[in-house]
């Protein structure tokens, strides 16, 4: 029986409050009372009290986070690490922080509705096939742009990239070895480029990135259903 490897979640927070409208930085934006990134971090240890739970937040927003902890009596344990200059960056900087061999979940700090049963279900996937990337297929028809205007396109063969974004911890360090491309959107094109094969798990239309006022509104319709 093959050993089970321990299991990481670095959450990235970088984001800040432009989109939003908002003089707070986006993820910590209260819905149903509390941050955002707290109902996210909730959400991972439901998976698996054990999780070894890594935020990243910019340097300026470190203290921040630890008096909202306080104020809001937070006290579910992670270990906090200060953010890169891009989301890349950022990323590499929590993975210090990962210890040895195990599997690593990568999670967007302002998606906070993320089902237990998909964290399950990627980080499956990734013990199986070395990675495991969560996404939806479109709803809306979609275009490609040409040269000369655009063209329709099956949405069939297209899907839309969501988090988390497992990885057997050792693939993932040898990926953020490399210099930051420019074509680097997410840990799986980072992961992809060094040529590991991507393994897709499928999504939820509710594990939606909270990134202007329009997703607040969803945002706490959600939280009422909880």
């Amino acid at each position: 029986m093959a050993k089970q490897l321990p299991e990481y979640a670095i959450i990235v927070a970088g984001g800040s409050g432009s989109r939003m409208q908002h003089d707070l930085p986006k993820q910590f934006i209260e819905v149903a009372g509390k941050p955002i990134l707290m109902h996210t971090i909730e959400r991972f240890y439901n998976y698996n009290p054990t999780i070894r739970l890594i935020v990243v937040l910019p340097q300026e927003q470190l203290d921040t986070w630890r008096e909202l902890c306080r104020k809001h009596e937070f006290k579910l344990f992670h270990m906090t690490v200060p953010g890169g200059t891009t989301r890349f960056g950022s990323v590499k900087n929590g993975l210090g922080a990962v210890m040895g061999e195990g599997l690593v979940a990568v999670h967007d700090g302002v998606r906070p509705f993320v089902e237990t049963e998909t964290i399950k279900a990627a980080f499956e996937a990734a013990a199986n096939y070395g990675s495991a990337v969560v996404a939806i297929s479109p709803k809306d028809s979609i275009r490609e742009l040409t040269g000369s205007g655009s063209k329709a396109v099956p949405r069939a063969n297209y899907k839309m990239v969501q988090t988390p974004q497992v990885f057997n911890a050792t693939i993932l360090r040898k990926a953020y070895e490399q210099p930051e491309q420019e074509h680097f959107t997410d840990d799986a094109s980072v992961v992809e480029s060094i040529g590991e094969t991507i393994a897709l798990v499928e999504g939820s239309y509710r594990n939606i990135k909270i990134t202007t006022p329009e997703d607040l509104i969803l945002a706490e319709a959600f939280a009422k259903e909880v």
